[in-house]
């Protein structure tokens, strides 16, 4: 590009053309000029990795602020001044005395700190910086944004390392970032190019695969659409239709978790079908009446519909989701939104900066406070990228109300949504009517209902199916709290208290206890015998081990009652299995219980042989 001057002159005119045609007054856009003029001095003689003059940066991502986001003149203003606390001799306090307080203030919070000596790398405390500004002014964090977008945009011209770098930390967290605050546009570039620098030759396959896939599909997705408009005509409902291709990451994010190939992929596009209305009280009748028209001609596909009309996305999304059959036989996936819930997408919280009603922010302002003040396993920016989850579900208590949570949450983590206590006491549950596991993946639209009881406690397997911040918040340590049992105990011979015992030191200082009669023992006494140790090994209460039993008798009335009673309510322990079959008169039975010592195994032994119509009763060695 020859000539710059020209080029910034009518990038800028052209910007500030746009803001005066959606009302901003002059002497605004004289003060947006005027930040321009000062940014372009700043950043004189700097340059770009792509050999361009610093100040085309700015410039683009103050354009991105004003024209994509549609903020006001101080976020356009802060946009072009973003970089110059950090990269030039100009400070905070002139920022402030020129372009006033709000301006400083957005500077300063997107202005990245210089790093204080701690145990975190540097892009873990830019990502915290960013997220510390949502407490204050999300405004600031939509400037970080425009930001990342246009040094994705120009990332070509940077090392391929330095692509890698910048592509992982977008796909990581500015794209999930974006994604929460219902920025689906910018979400989806951000993807798209995050994919393009990090599998090149994947990205430029999908690219040719979807080309190849417009061009066979172009012919029939226009004669269906067409079909659509004119059904809607006729009955007066005006409409337009856009065919809208998932991108490359939105592909290639279906192969990984599907594992088919491209051909096999179903629903590589979807149809939008987009109404005005004139009151957003229409909205909803609206939509109907399209659905009621389409239905009357094309097939619904049973269990097709997602209604985020009236159960929007925690981020604000909202649309009627439905797939049809069209006339060649093949279901399509159709979007019904008016303009305004287009709008609205596009722009996420862009639009509605300030509206109380979205008190979804505030949800997540308080999140983010929350994982910053708490010391989770697993470390704060894991936390806070679970949260960013690409997609929402919504369920439903039994009241209706409604709960968003992650995809591929399950009931405990909607129990732990629901309240603390709720989770660490969940017992069982019902979806939709059907008894379930607590351990059940729920699903958008799922109506569900936990069952508590104060005296069951959290299991250490419940880790595998928890996916929320909250639920791992509350379990992880209330499941370091509770007492674990003491030492290491052998796999093979599995040893009780009250067993006879010896233990064996191991490389890490940890001590493994085994029966004196197991084998691995004998075998370690021969090899390693310096590494043999006294062990206490007693009972604890708070300690229970699994054990297994086989009962032989004769069958009779009342017999099962019998034995279930005798450990349940005779020594009150908890049964986790039980398996009879009984053949000629003959029961034979395995019960799976806990114990906390070898002497109530015996005496639970001794308590079934009693029992009338018991023949035989024996401790099964489960060694592995």
């Amino acid at each position: 590009m020859e000539n710059y001057d020209d080029f910034l002159n009518s990038q800028l005119e052209e910007m500030l053309a746009k803001m005066a045609a959606r009302g901003v007054e002059a002497p605004e856009l004289n003060r947006i000029k005027e930040a321009f003029i000062f940014a372009r001095q700043a950043h004189s003689g700097q340059k770009r990795k792509s050999g361009e003059p610093y100040i085309i940066h700015p410039m683009a991502v103050a354009r991105i602020v004003a024209e994509e986001l549609l903020l006001g003149p101080n976020p356009v203003i802060a946009a072009f001044l973003h970089d110059v606390v950090e990269d030039t001799d100009h400070t905070i306090e002139e920022v402030k005395s020129l372009f006033g307080p709000d301006v400083a203030y957005l500077v300063r919070v997107v202005t990245k700190k210089k790093k204080v000596q701690n145990n975190t790398s540097k892009q873990v405390d830019n990502f915290k910086q960013m997220l510390d500004s949502l407490h204050y002014d999300i405004r600031a964090i939509l400037i970080k944004l425009a930001d990342r977008l246009h040094n994705m945009r120009t990332l070509e011209s940077m090392l391929p390392e330095k692509q890698m770098k910048i592509a992982g930390e977008t796909d990581y967290f500015y794209a999930p970032l974006a994604n929460r605050l219902g920025l689906y546009g910018i979400r989806r570039e951000l993807e798209n190019l995050s994919l393009r620098y990090r599998c090149p030759l994947e990205y430029k396959e999908l690219e040719a695969n979807l080309a190849e896939d417009k061009e066979a599909n172009e012919s029939r997705l226009n004669k269906f659409t067409t079909h659509i408009v004119e059904l809607l005509r006729d009955k007066g409902i005006r409409a337009r239709t856009e065919v809208r291709y998932r991108m490359p990451y939105s592909i290639w994010r279906k192969l990984q978790t599907t594992g088919r190939d491209f051909k096999h992929l179903d629903y590589r596009h979807v149809i939008r079908l987009i109404y005005p209305a004139e009151r957003q009280e229409d909205e909803k009748r609206i939509c109907l009446h399209i659905y009621s028209v389409l239905t009357d001609v094309f097939k619904e596909k049973p269990g097709s519909i997602v209604n985020y009309i009236d159960s929007p996305k925690e981020n604000g999304y909202q649309s009627f989701h439905v797939q049809l059959l069209s006339e060649q036989g093949i279901w399509e996936e159709i979007h019904i939104s008016s303009e305004r819930m287009v709008r609205k997408s596009k722009l996420g919280v862009a639009e509605r900066l300030g509206n109380k009603s979205d008190n979804w922010v505030e949800k997540f302002r308080a999140l983010l406070q929350d994982m910053a003040n708490q010391n989770i396993e697993g470390g704060f920016m894991d936390s806070v990228i679970r949260s960013l989850y690409n997609e929402d579900i919504t369920v439903f208590s039994p009241r209706g109300e409604a709960i968003s949570l992650p995809q591929r949450a399950t009931v405990l983590d909607y129990a732990f949504e629901i309240h603390s206590e709720i989770g660490l006491h969940a017992q069982y549950a019902k979806v939709n009517g059907k008894l379930c596991s607590i351990k059940t993946e729920l699903h958008h639209g799922d109506c569900v209902e936990v069952g508590v009881n104060k005296a069951f406690l959290p299991q250490p397997d419940w880790l595998n199916y928890i996916n929320t911040y909250k639920a791992k918040k509350y379990l992880t340590p209330f499941l370091k709290q509770m007492k674990s049992i003491p030492k290491n105990r052998c796999e093979h011979c599995k040893p009780l208290p009250g067993n006879e015992v010896i233990g064996f030191k191991e490389n890490d200082g940890h001590v493994t206890i085994h029966k004196r009669d197991c084998p691995i023992a004998i075998s370690l006494a021969s090899q390693r015998g310096d590494s043999i140790v006294s062990v206490d090994f007693p009972e604890d209460q708070d300690v229970h081990y699994p054990v297994c039993i086989s009962i032989q008798g004769v069958d009779r009335y009342h017999l099962l009652i019998d034995l279930v009673d005798s450990i349940t309510n005779g020594l009150k322990l908890s049964i986790s299995s039980l398996h009879t079959v009984t053949e000629d008169e003959i029961v034979n039975c395995t019960i799976h219980f806990s114990v906390h010592s070898f002497s109530e195994l015996q005496t639970a032994i001794t308590t079934i042989n009693k029992i009338d119509g018991v023949e035989e009763v024996h401790f099964v060695d489960e060694r592995g």
